[in-house]
């Protein structure tokens, strides 16, 4: 019997733990193939691999992200394999099973929740050409056409779970891609928009076997692992035990990621952190989601803001950790001002990355069971993003997609961290205003439609800049020169803004510099003639607080960046065109 299990991964590097685990517990008596792909891939390329492979059994576990290119799939294999049993298991069709029942009418069979040990029970059912009856956890249609859902009833011993990861095909791209990898299963938490409020618990897996495991990663090369826990350090002896394990064996240049919950973590285990963990080798995520009180009432979720902030806060200050810091808009009574209010309490706390996401109305969650009562419209087929609701309007839900599009721009991908500083900080009345108003004159001159070089974005928000604080501009723009030399790889072929200086002026002060070297270069080693100074430095006029200062940029090549000083105004006078 061919068995092949398959999936569409959002991207390349992305892989999918769950077929991994379907194939390890199928294992002695079924052997597996893996097929994965992207939602990206032409239809007709992933069905051709597929037709290839000739499976007699073909699974494939479904997400929000992939449900629609799956179906594209399995009604094109049906057609040039007919008789193939396809299973289909996963989050997105776990749940409202009569739909997809209806629906899906060239699928045999649907995997409810956790699917190791169904799945192979199927196997064995198939293998021996018996149905479906009574095996926990499985929905199909009889030879009557009748729909026959049997609830999951059997938890598996997550103990006794075989390694997902020794895999010999997985080993050459392991450097390559994102591993995900799970101590437990299950959130203690009740939030209403979330699949994990709906099993109750938290089980564990055994440490020590995923301790082998991480070893074995890291020694095929594995450089992104990334936990999927929902709450890694719900048990604090368990997180500290897994932290000064990684701490001690971790191979350098492997980065870990976590999803914690921020407002349980101690102090002390943060000081921990903070004292033993080399600076890049953990990540958090942390689910702020909102500041406003009522509405994590309203979605049960329980959220000690203050300690959050002392938690995010003390992470920050360690310098150690990187923190990802996520938020939903379009929660139950958080209409757009108190929206705005969340977006700047949690910017304040200056994280790496702050992600701004859409409520979606996940099948099975208490919020979409309840959606009438808060007057949701939402989209009808996956991710089933909201659209409105009763305190929320579709012009609004715009308006905070531009706050989005120019965040991931301009603050995620910290092309200009001192400019988006000055301007959040000094220029504009919150950081909401900013990214608010400047997504709206972007999206108006339809840039989310054309691709962009660096240089681009530096010239956009400039002529956004001009139009909106021409004031201010002089100030603003030496920030964004700055950051520009300092955040370019290698000495930039073309400045995006006007040069001041001419090649006379420029060759006046590198002499001045080569006969006096100014205190402000004495932690550079700068070139020791004029010719090199020209190939390998930049000069440029700034200004910070109405004082003009000469900006030296000089690229090193050991780190492709520019080491930079600020030199004194003193040169200008000396130019010849001053």
């Amino acid at each position: 019997m061919k068995i092949v299990l398959s999936t569409l991964n959002a991207k390349y590097i992305h892989t999918n733990i769950a077929i991994r685990y379907l194939k390890s517990y199928a294992e002695p008596e079924y052997s597996a193939e893996l097929a994965e792909f992207t939602i990206k891939d032409p239809i007709m390329n992933i069905v051709s691999d597929l037709y290839k492979r000739k499976p007699d059994v073909l699974g494939f576990s479904c997400y929000i992200w992939n449900i629609e290119e799956t179906i594209e799939v399995i009604n094109m294999i049906k057609k040039v394999l007919p008789n193939v049993k396809v299973i289909l298991g996963g989050p997105e069709v776990s749940y409202d099973v009569p739909y997809w029942l209806d629906r899906l009418e060239n699928v045999d069979a649907i995997v409810l929740g956790e699917g190791e040990w169904t799945f192979k029970e199927m196997l064995k059912r198939i293998d021996k050409e018996e149905t479906f009856a009574d095996i926990p956890g499985v929905a199909y249609r009889n030879k009557d056409g009748k729909a026959v859902i049997q609830a999951q009833t059997h938890k598996i011993d997550l103990r006794e779970l075989p390694s997902p990861f020794q895999f010999e095909e997985d080993r050459a791209s392991l450097s390559k891609r994102v591993t995900y990898i799970e101590t437990s299963r299950g959130c203690p938490f009740r939030c209403q928009f979330c699949l994990s409020s709906i099993e109750v618990g938290v089980r564990y897996f055994d440490r020590e076997k995923v301790k082998e495991d991480i070893r074995y990663l890291m020694k095929n090369g594995a450089k992104t692992i990334k936990f999927v826990d929902r709450t890694f350090n719900i048990s604090r002896s368990y997180a500290m035990e897994m932290f000064q394990f990684l701490i001690d064996e971790h191979v350098p240049g492997t980065v870990f990621q976590f999803e914690i919950t921020a407002d349980i973590m101690r102090p002390e285990v943060i000081n921990f952190l903070n004292e033993n963990a080399p600076k890049g080798l953990f990540r958090f995520e942390i689910g702020v989601q909102s500041t406003n009180d009522h509405t994590n009432e309203l979605v049960e979720r329980k959220q000690n803001w203050n300690k959050l902030v002392r938690t995010v806060t003390m992470v920050r200050d360690g310098g150690k950790i990187d923190q990802h810091l996520d938020l939903i808009a379009g929660l139950p009574e958080e209409p757009y001002d108190s929206f705005r209010k969340t977006f700047n309490d949690v910017f304040a706390l200056g994280p790496e990355e702050l992600q701004l996401g859409f409520l979606k109305l996940l099948r099975g969650t208490g919020l979409r069971i309840r959606s009438e009562q808060y007057g949701y419209t939402y989209m009808d087929r996956a991710p089933y993003e909201m659209l409105s609701n009763n305190v929320l309007t579709f012009d609004e839900i715009i308006a905070i997609k531009q706050v989005e599009d120019v965040l991931e721009k301009y603050w995620n991908a910290h092309r200009m961290d001192r400019t988006i500083a000055f301007l959040t900080n000094h220029v504009f009345d919150t950081p909401f205003d900013f990214f608010q108003s400047f997504g709206a004159y972007w999206e108006e001159r339809g840039w989310e439609r054309i691709g962009h070089q660096l240089e681009d974005l530096f010239l956009r928000l400039h002529s956004f800049l001009q139009e909106t604080v021409p004031n201010q501009v002089k100030e603003i723009e030496s920030y964004m020169i700055l950051d520009y030399v300092t955040t370019h790889r290698f000495k930039p072929r073309k400045p995006w803004w006007d040069p001041k200086l001419t090649k006379e002026d420029r060759s006046m002060i590198y002499k001045e510099i080569l006969a006096s070297v100014p205190s402000e270069l004495n932690q550079i080693e700068i070139p020791t003639t004029e010719r090199e100074l020209f190939k390998h430095t930049l000069l440029e006029v700034v200004s910070f607080n109405n004082v003009e200062k000469v900006l030296y940029a000089q690229y090193n090549p050991s780190t492709g960046y520019a080491d930079y000083a600020l030199l004194s105004g003193s040169y200008l006078g000396k130019m010849p065109t001053s």
